[in-house]
């Protein structure tokens, strides 16, 4: 008998993940890179609010995405599928890798609720469809399409 796949909870909460996104290019729907760096110039206010770019290797296109009264606009994400219980999505392939091991272990591990510290982290907070034992195969089927999306993408 094998042992069983171990996964313990990293701790990590969905911002993390944020920075860097694999979006939808809005020009040639192929894959872009939208990030978010912060700002070297301070505005009126003495704040640096963080810039959102958008470049696309396949077009060319590179853009900064917000709009002059501060609001940005992100594009679709390209990391995303339907199954027939939800949608699985991810803003990166970290995301993606992170949610993979969570889904395809047979043991995961959270720490006590004795301890300190958070307790809804990202994999806290995910639906109860894709914590379910007998949807992994369907998720893990969906992530993999997606992983493969991106390579051939």
């Amino acid at each position: 008998m094998s042992a069983p796949v171990r996964f313990r909870d990293p701790l990590t909460e969905l911002y993390q993940f944020a920075g860097s996104v694999l979006v939808r290019c809005p020009s040639c729907e192929g894959i872009a890179h939208y990030e978010r760096r912060s700002s070297a110039t301070p505005d009126a206010h003495g704040t640096t609010p963080p810039q959102r770019r958008l470049v696309c290797r396949s077009c060319g296109l590179a853009q900064l995405s917000c709009r002059a009264d501060g609001r940005c606009a992100r594009p679709d994400l390209w990391l995303q599928t339907e199954t027939r219980h939800g949608v699985v999505w991810a803003y990166n392939l970290e995301h993606l890798d992170l949610l993979r091991r969570f889904v395809a272990a047979s043991l995961r591990e959270r720490p006590p609720w004795y301890e300190h510290g958070r307790k809804m982290t990202y994999i806290g907070r995910l639906p109860a469809w894709i914590k379910r034992a007998k949807n992994r195969d369907e998720v893990l089927r969906a992530i993999d399409r997606l992983r493969a999306s991106v390579v051939t993408g």
